[in-house]
């Protein structure tokens, strides 16, 4: 076990998460860590399959006594979200993460940490390695691709579960139990490109880095900046003022993630390169004046590129234009509150990503709504916005949301557990972002679910972090439960 989580506590959970920092289990890439639940299944001489898209099921025997209690599933996804810092050598597909402890959190370098959902996936391990706690009988559901589309869940076949009450490990604030979650869908834009012969001599790179990006869901109510959007408005206005031609733009790594940085690649003449030098920084000082309580870490560079880009040749003065009016024009942020519980953001929309090929500019966007016409509304919106710059529009199928069911028996149980356990009342809500649940509650009708977790901060960003104690609390809570439940 990693030196820093020898005097955590529980040490079984900690023991695994250790284990797990050091496979690969990118979204797409889970096998790794698929193979790890199985050898541990294998082990402790458990049942276990695995479905055609990776999710693996375990079984445990309920505690002797207990054989006729409702079966319960502990429900976690194996995959996490793999952004690091551009000044970073990290490759996710074979390099460990390195973890280290910052008073009580637990954070990597450099990197994502995947306690979301590592440390859920631990929990269920210790669970089924644990031979002192008492329990009916237990599944333990170990799901794919959660990241990226929900694609493990969305695979689920018939008669893969039996338990009747689900356990989702997937929550980030300790005290709150989720009883609910938004719907959501993504709009896949393709933008024709036009390309003419190299006028400009020298290549300059634009680059926005060091934003604090974060999860397009749970933090898109924190004002954080958008990379892509910043870098639309630099670029929009220059363009104004200066000759230059645009070659490409990219920025945004994954559709769940705020974009933390982006860059753009400009053919100019040198005379003009200290003055867009000084006219990009001086417009990007009055942006990081704008969010200076939030992003106090934004940059912006300008600096020549030796040789040719990735692209040589730049874009016609017309498509230039429309590529920048169009990143402009998509809406980015909260959409709207939702009218009846306080703080909670009903409806958003996130700018994720924008790639340039030779022929084509390619841009996703996300969305959320735990409404399910009001999802439809800012999606036919943004199909709107690219058609009028003629770009094609895909939005494949998304995914179902989580309606609330306050009259849940196990909702009530488990908030008796809890207020035995700690002396008070959790807190229950619905969250703005995708859980299983939803999905899962729709393919197995009567499925009676909850989702909690440890205190978890900044998923899908470096700054992520993992509160030691309240992974221990959360431990102690979750053996109460299945003893409950016994």
């Amino acid at each position: 076990m990693t030196a820093i989580f020898d005097e955590l506590k529980p040490a079984l959970l900690w023991k695994h998460f250790s284990e797990i920092l050091k496979l690969p289990h990118c979204s797409g890439n889970e096998k790794p860590l698929g193979d790890y639940i199985i050898s541990v299944a294998e082990r402790l001489s458990l049942s276990w399959k695995r479905d055609k898209v990776g999710n693996v099921v375990v079984g445990k025997p309920a505690t002797p006594g207990h054989e006729n209690a409702a079966g319960v599933i502990l429900q976690s996804h194996i995959d996490m979200v793999c952004e690091k810092n551009s000044d970073v050598e990290h490759d996710f597909s074979k390099d460990p993460i390195r973890a280290e402890r910052r008073g009580d959190w637990i954070q990597a370098v450099g990197t994502t940490l995947g306690s979301d959902n590592g440390i859920g996936v631990a929990a269920a391990l210790a669970a089924l390695e644990d031979n002192t706690l008492v329990h009916g009988p237990l599944e333990c559901l170990f799901t794919v691709d959660e990241e990226t589309g929900l694609t493990g869940a969305n695979k689920l076949k018939k008669g893969f579960l039996q338990g009747k009450e689900l356990l989702n490990l997937d929550s980030e604030e300790e005290g709150t139990f989720t009883i609910g979650c938004s719907g959501g869908g993504d709009t896949e834009i393709t933008l024709p490109l036009e390309r003419k012969k190299r006028s400009l001599r020298d290549t300059y790179r634009l680059k926005l880095y060091g934003l604090r990006g974060g999860h397009s869901g749970l933090d898109i109510n924190q004002g954080r900046g958008n990379a892509i959007r910043f870098l639309a408005r630099l670029l929009y206005n220059a363009q104004e003022k200066f000759a230059f031609e645009l070659i490409e733009v990219e920025g945004g790594n994954k559709r769940n993630a705020i974009p933390r940085e982006a860059r753009a690649d400009l053919s100019i003449d040198r005379r003009v390169a200290k003055k867009l030098d000084v006219f990009f920084k001086s417009h990007f000082d009055g942006i990081r004046n704008e969010y200076r309580a939030v992003e106090k870490e934004a940059s912006c560079s300008f600096e020549k590129i030796e040789g040719v880009s990735r692209i040589a040749d730049p874009l016609t003065a017309a498509s230039q234009k429309t590529l920048l009016q169009l990143l402009l024009s998509l809406p980015h942020g909260v959409i709207a509150m939702h009218p009846e519980i306080a703080g909670l953001v009903e409806t958003s929309t996130n700018l994720a990503i924008i790639r340039c090929e030779k022929k084509t500019a390619r841009i996703i966007c996300s969305s959320r709504s735990s409404v399910a016409t009001a999802l439809k509304a800012v999606k036919d919106s943004i199909r709107a916005t690219a058609e009028l710059a003629r770009a094609r529009v895909a939005q494949p199928g998304g995914y179902p949301g989580w309606e609330p069911n306050l009259q849940s028996e196990l909702l009530k149980k488990l908030t008796t557990v809890y207020a035995k356990t700690f002396d008070k009342a959790p807190v229950v809500k619905a969250v703005h972002a995708g859980l299983e649940c939803g999905i899962i509650g729709e393919k197995f009708p009567g499925m009676d679910m909850i989702s909690f977790g440890p205190t978890i901060e900044h998923p899908h960003s470096p700054e992520e972090r993992v509160n030691v104690g309240s992974v221990e609390k959360f431990w102690k809570f979750l053996t109460a439960c299945l003893q409950e439940l016994a």
